[in-house]
């Protein structure tokens, strides 16, 4: 993308009632991505969609825009675009994220400051189209940084914020964007379209002809990539490597979410947690995506009783935050986790809440953990289910009681009775 290039469309500052889906599309166009790669999938179709519209349209000029034949194709073409030295941004979820498997390791190990988005669907089978973070979770060793947003204006927002982060430097990995299909990816909310001009400032400058600082494809410059690397070699020092720089990138997401807040004006706590009417709170709830928007309601009302209760919103899953976690253990004697995703046969069943048992396990003086689950496949989750949640914690702590129809350690909330 040339200079010219770049004044040839300007976006000025506007509040649109948008989808979830288009709010990401949006984010890649102000983002002023180079290449785009696209599969189509339920629910992520649109996303794509939008951006096709975008390249015809001539509102994103410079921009090439590839058409697939797959998923592994298309990640395929994302690693190759991005290895050449340029800004990349793809969607996808359930079935076809796990037909990129194999590139999104590449893609990683390459440490590629890749984007994609994950409008997050449950897995098959059965087949499940509908709201439900295990696609992305079960990326969790892949090296990519992961993170959930919980309203459409999130969406955009964070996707902007990471590539801030993934194009830094010191960081250089690739990111999952995620957000539940259809409650985000199908429903419309005012989303701030941020001024052309401001989005430019606040993200690192497109990379020019030379790419990134590590890797290049340039007959100038000879480079040889990918080649088997013996025992013997330097094969655990590179995962170590990169091991390193997913936990370093925490405080660069700290950064960007501090610098954003100041441009643009919108908090997200730090970046990797934030929190919501935690003063004085005696339990909390852990929660993450669309639930922990909804979660702020309940516990407002909750509150309005009488009863001392907060809520964290989780924002990053990789890096995953394990001193803000430490810390909030040790501000409440109970703590609450919603999992809307299953990691089979692990400690409690649900991903996010074996984490936050990690955390805390060798902290003396940090809250007791109450494993939950909900929503799981999309399932609708009422305001009064989660208010009853968090009266769970309230009475955990009082009693030191726990449900009777817990199920190996975990409370599962909302179970059709089946046999």
């Amino acid at each position: 993308m040339t200079k010219v290039e770049l004044t040839d469309f300007v976006q000025n500052k506007e509040t649109q009632i948008i989808k979830g889906n288009v709010a990401a599309a949006n984010a890649a166009k102000s983002a002023r991505v180079q290449v785009i790669s696209a599969y189509p999938i339920t629910p992520q179709t649109t996303v794509v969609e939008k951006l096709s519209e975008f390249v015809d349209g001539g509102y994103m000029p410079g921009t090439q825009f590839i058409k697939m034949e797959s998923e592994h194709s298309v990640m395929a073409a994302t690693v190759g675009a991005s290895m050449a030295g340029t800004r990349t941004f793809t969607a996808t979820c359930g079935q076809g994220l796990f037909y990129m498997y194999e590139m999104i390791h590449w893609a990683a190990g390459v440490r590629l400051p890749i984007v994609t988005a994950i409008v997050s669907r449950g897995t098959a089978p059965p087949w499940n189209i509908w709201a439900d973070f295990s696609d992305v979770i079960s990326c969790r060793d892949t090296g990519w940084m992961s993170s959930f947003c919980a309203t459409h204006q999130e969406i955009y927002d964070e996707i902007l914020m990471s590539y801030k982060v993934c194009e830094d430097y010191d960081v250089l990995l690739p990111k999952f964007v995620a957000y539940g299909g259809f409650i985000l990816s199908h429903t419309s909310k005012p989303v701030i379209i941020e001024d052309q001009d401001k989005v430019d400032g606040y993200l690192p400058a497109l990379p020019d002809e030379k790419g990134w600082p590590h890797i290049w494809i340039d007959p100038e410059r000879p480079l040889m990539h990918g080649n088997l690397i013996m025992p013997s070699g330097f094969y655990s020092e590179f995962r170590m490597k990169l091991h390193i720089a997913l936990l370093e990138s925490k405080e660069k997401i700290k950064n960007a979410a501090k610098e954003f807040e100041k441009v643009f004006g919108r908090s997200y706590g730090n970046g990797l947690i934030q929190e919501y009417n935690m003063d004085n709170a005696e339990v909390a709830m852990l929660a993450y995506g669309d639930l922990a928007l909804q979660m702020e309601e309940a516990v407002d009302q909750v509150r309005e009783e009488g009863y001392k209760v907060g809520m964290v919103k989780l924002r990053h899953f990789r890096p995953f935050p394990t001193e803000e976690i430490i810390k909030l253990g040790k501000k409440v004697k109970v703590l609450g986790v919603i999992d809307r995703g299953i990691a089979f046969g692990s400690q409690t069943g649900g991903p996010v809440s074996c984490e936050v048992k990690t955390a805390l396990h060798e902290t003396e003086g940090t809250a007791k953990v109450f494993p939950m689950m909900n929503g799981i496949g999309g399932r609708e989750v009422s305001l009064e289910q989660q208010k009853n949640q968090l009266k769970l914690l309230v009475k955990f702590n009082e009693t030191g009681e726990l449900p009777k129809d817990m199920i190996y350690g975990t409370y599962w909330d909302g179970l059709l009775e089946v046999e």
